[in-house]
């Protein structure tokens, strides 16, 4: 009889990566508070932080607090407000991915900035191996490309994601099968994925304020309050149990983004604000590749963690964003009429690609028929 072996798997986190991209880009600006910001166009102060550096942080500064009001924190320093670059965020990111994805028995691109490595046979099990690749990887990234992470190290996803928040920046967690409930223990309950306010509330009001109240307490219970789908999930990442594996999607058949709403929500407009922002990624990668795509797919992980998806074809392969845009709108608002649950993650795929040369060959060819 075979046993399986324990899984190592390392959640790697750019650190304050839109703002250290803009250090590595402009050096006068290390120590000094950087704020990068979404700007709304409506005043010059009107948007949202998108991401801080850490000078800025010990002022109060964190993401999604109103930028007039990081402004006010800040006044009086040496701040520097910078607007969102993607377009060079997403060139470092994409050398930085490269450099993992060489580390890695499997790989898993979940953000620009974030990324899940299997590591298993290459460690053979070993957390010990698994600490050493890190540093090796550290050394590559910051001699090749001058950026620092922070990475977690845990036998499944869901506590090498919570390990790598511990020691940041250019830290490194790793917690060994034997240590998993004693390292989840005394955390705050809303360190879980799927645990937001209004979730850690209704905790609260049960007693459960740490990760170890939840695991102690009563799963039945937990069901009720819940749901069974729910009540279950909680009862089980309490105990540090994912079986999630670390899978890319082929690149060739679709590419896709999915990100954490601040908050579980029904308003289109707040969704669509997120889906602006991934769209944004998508349109450089389609446009780097010479691209088009015909189908267009949303993704909704609602409050219960259910997956929805719906998708829809379009008339003729385009590779404008502004068709993508209309499209993913129109699908959410679709879903949103017949649906009562907030959504707490939305996502974008597309697919059905053509080259832009077969594009262009195919219109010659027709022309040249006539």
């Amino acid at each position: 009889m075979t046993t399986l072996q324990t899984r190592v798997i390392i959640l790697v986190d750019l650190d304050y990566f839109f703002a250290q991209a803009e250090e590595l880009r402009n050096p006068a600006l290390k120590g000094k508070p950087v704020v990068v910001g979404m700007y709304s166009g409506r005043t010059a102060d009107s948007g949202a932080v998108s991401t801080s550096n850490y000078e800025a942080r010990k002022h109060g500064v964190k993401s999604g607090i109103p930028l007039f009001l990081a402004k006010k924190r800040l006044e009086g320093t040496e701040a520097v407000f910078l607007p969102v670059d993607y377009d060079y965020y997403q060139q470092i990111s994409d050398k930085i991915m490269q450099i993992f994805r060489e580390y890695a028995d499997a790989f898993e691109k979940v953000g620009i900035d974030e990324a899940y490595l299997d590591v298993t046979k290459r460690t053979g099990g070993d957390f010990e191996a698994a600490k050493a690749l890190v540093q090796e990887m550290k050394r590559a990234v910051k001699n090749q490309v001058g950026i620092t992470f922070s990475a977690g190290i845990a036998p499944d996803k869901l506590v090498a994601k919570i390990a790598s928040d511990i020691q940041k920046p250019d830290g490194v967690t790793a917690v060994l099968p034997s240590e998993v409930e004693r390292f989840l223990a005394p955390l705050p309950v809303d360190k879980l994925l799927g645990v937001g306010r209004k979730t850690s509330a209704k905790m609260a009001s049960l007693g459960i304020k740490t990760i170890g109240d939840l695991a102690r307490y009563d799963p039945k219970r937990l069901m009720e309050v819940f749901g069974k789908t729910i009540g279950t999930y909680f009862h089980n990442a309490a105990k540090g149990v994912d079986n999630d594996p670390v899978q890319e999607a082929g690149e060739s058949e679709s590419i896709s983004r999915i990100s954490t709403l601040k908050e579980d929500t029904r308003n289109l407009d707040t969704i669509t604000e997120k889906t602006d922002q991934q769209i944004e990624e998508i349109g450089k990668e389609i446009a780097q590749r010479g691209i088009r795509f015909r189908q267009v797919g949303i993704i909704a992980v609602m409050t219960d963690l259910t997956a929805k998806s719906r998708m829809q074809m379009l008339e003729q392969p385009t590779n404008d964003l502004e068709v993508l845009r209309k499209t993913v709108r129109a699908l959410f608002e679709k879903y949103l009429n017949k649906s009562e649950l907030e959504i707490r993650r939305v996502g974008i795929k597309i697919a059905q690609f053509t080259k832009e040369e077969t594009q262009q060959k195919q219109l010659t060819s027709f022309f040249a028929s006539k």
